[in-house]
């Protein structure tokens, strides 16, 4: 009897352990969904998009030879569908080191499927709009813009479109890094069981 009791305090305690670690996963996602939502330029794609990727934090740094790598939750018709993966290598100029949340939108149910078909990535052509605390720019191949804001709520965003039937944000969390660029992102997809 007295041996039971150790036991059934360590069940109850990796139980409570479980339950606060699970609260705390889960406010991550829907602290990051908040933050992106309060972009004007960001609100309306929760409305009319089929699904999308939600990665909280993206760490990324390089001398040269660089690489970035993050972990995320896929939604389809704003229910959990499975867990991704984000990952790149890349070789170029590149200095430094940045952390960032990213949301990727699946216009139709096409889109979704090429991004969950198993390992998908991102080809040079597909551009991010960045919305950070300090300033909004969209960085892509075809060029740069910028703007500056007191916040994600404030102010013009840049302009943002589908392209190939996904969107794609990222709000800066910290860091600073001389290459901004998706293009070379690879994803690895888990269905949820």
């Amino acid at each position: 009897m007295m041996k039971l009791i150790p036991f059934k305090l360590t069940l109850f305690f990796t139980i409570l352990l479980l339950l606060f670690s699970s609260n705390a996963i889960a406010d991550k996602y829907s602290e990051t969904i908040d933050v992106f939502i309060k972009s004007d330029a960001v609100k309306p794609f929760f409305m009319e998009a089929y699904g999308y990727a939600v990665f909280p934090r993206v760490g990324k740094g390089g001398i040269v030879l660089g690489g970035a790598y993050g972990s995320g939750r896929v939604y389809k018709q704003r229910s959990i569908s499975g867990t991704a993966t984000l990952m790149k290598i890349s070789v170029g100029f590149q200095l430094g080191g940045q952390a960032f949340s990213e949301i990727i939108f699946f216009k139709d149910k096409r889109a979704y499927n090429e991004f969950t078909s198993g390992n998908f990535e991102f080809d040079g052509s597909l551009s991010a709009v960045i919305i950070t605390v300090a300033a909004q720019a969209q960085a892509g191949t075809q060029g740069n813009s910028a703007g500056v804001s007191l916040g994600p709520a404030t102010g013009t965003q840049a302009e943002a479109n589908y392209t190939k039937g996904m969107a794609v944000f990222v709000h800066t969390l910290g860091g600073l890094m001389y290459e901004m660029s998706i293009g070379g992102q690879k994803f690895s997809f888990t269905p949820s069981n």
